[in-house]
């Protein structure tokens, strides 16, 4: 959990609980104006001068979420921010202020909290957005973190999951399937050294995927490339469950069914051969694998020519009629495969 076993570590009940969020948050400072009143008070205060408000919260819990076997405190706490702010970045708003809230056991001294801290400190100052409140308490069950992020935008810049209509381009930034093929490695590196501890793990040569899976980045960078080239999308999701999951939420709320083409989906080399490392379907890392924090939209077909050669996105389908349903159409032929939600779901994956 530390990298440091024989230092002195700091009990919790040493500082309390006041005396803790004073200590892991005192470091932090102010970026945005709308920031008026952070940590130290009863509640902060955001102006929001005078945009609409988007709002979000994730719980993280450890064993259903995060392994601590492998996965270090303070990607921990930069991946945890992340998640948070790629729902900001779906709605075409801006991150500006988080909340972070921790329940821990007391296996865990002050220095490991600090970790984490680190890494939210770091993801903030990616990121420019401020802490501005949250709450510590005890915890019978390990560690479970919950942040709540929250963007501002001019109303007119937002985009919701509910625009989209038949002839819409299907649009997806980056790559998919790293991340889960990164879990893979990480998964299978941790049981060795469970059956054997003097075992060195083998992680040479899977950099990307690992990054993608321990250290995400959220696409707040879309926004401005988006506004720079005149496209503003008819509908967003960010790729958190798998695209297959997100296409169907795209569908669900748009009222339109989506032609996903298998030959379109993009993915990195290595994803690929990792997942035939492991004797995987590299398209079905892609479609139910999650955590790829990648932006999934659509767009006007007058739109195309603007982003048709762009190196952030891919066009990867279309929208249709709703009763037309959603279908992959499969690589080399024009057979068609049903689209079904196997991403993560907290309560199944377990």
């Amino acid at each position: 959990m530390l990298e440091d076993k024989n230092q002195n570590l700091t009990p919790i009940s040493a500082l309390g609980e006041f005396g803790l969020i004073k200590h892991l948050t005192e470091k932090f400072s102010l970026r945005n104006s709308s920031s008026e009143v952070s940590v130290g008070d009863d509640a902060a205060v955001i102006n929001p001068e005078g945009k609409k408000v988007v709002v979000t919260t994730d719980v993280l819990a450890e064993g259903v979420h995060f392994n601590l076997g492998y996965v270090p405190l303070k990607h921990l706490g930069y991946k945890a921010v992340v998640v948070n702010l790629s729902d900001i970045a779906a709605m075409n708003a801006t991150p500006t202020q988080i909340l972070v809230s921790l329940a821990v056991s007391n296996r865990f001294p002050v220095e490991a909290l600090d970790e984490i801290y680190e890494g939210i400190a770091l993801a903030c100052e990616r990121y420019q957005v401020d802490l501005i409140g949250g709450d510590t308490t005890s915890s019978t069950s390990g560690l479970v973190m919950s942040i709540t992020a929250i963007g501002l935008e001019n109303e007119e810049n937002l985009v919701k999951r509910s625009g989209a209509k038949p002839n819409d381009l299907l649009v997806v930034t980056g790559d998919l399937g790293g991340a889960y093929l990164g879990l893979q490695i990480l998964e299978r590196e941790h049981a060795i050294f469970l059956a054997n501890p003097q075992m060195q793990p083998e992680m040479e040569g899977y950099d990307y995927i690992l990054q993608r899976q321990l250290k995400p980045e959220a696409r707040t960078d879309i926004k401005k490339t988006l506004e720079e080239l005149d496209v503003k999308p008819t509908a967003m999701i960010d790729v958190s469950d798998g695209l297959a999951s997100e296409i169907l939420h795209l569908s669900d709320q748009s009222k339109v069914g989506f032609r996903l083409y298998e030959d379109k989906i993009p993915m990195d080399s290595l994803t690929i051969s990792t997942a035939e490392e492991f004797n995987l379907n590299p398209v079905m890392a892609a479609l139910s694998g999650g955590e790829d924090y990648e932006l999934l939209f659509t767009i006007k077909p007058e739109d195309f020519e603007k982003i048709r050669n762009h190196p952030d996105f891919s066009i990867i389908g279309h929208a249709v009629d709703l009763e037309q349903g959603n279908f992959m159409v499969l690589r080399g032929s024009n057979e068609l495969s049903q689209i079904t939600a196997q991403g993560w779901d907290a309560f199944l994956n377990r």
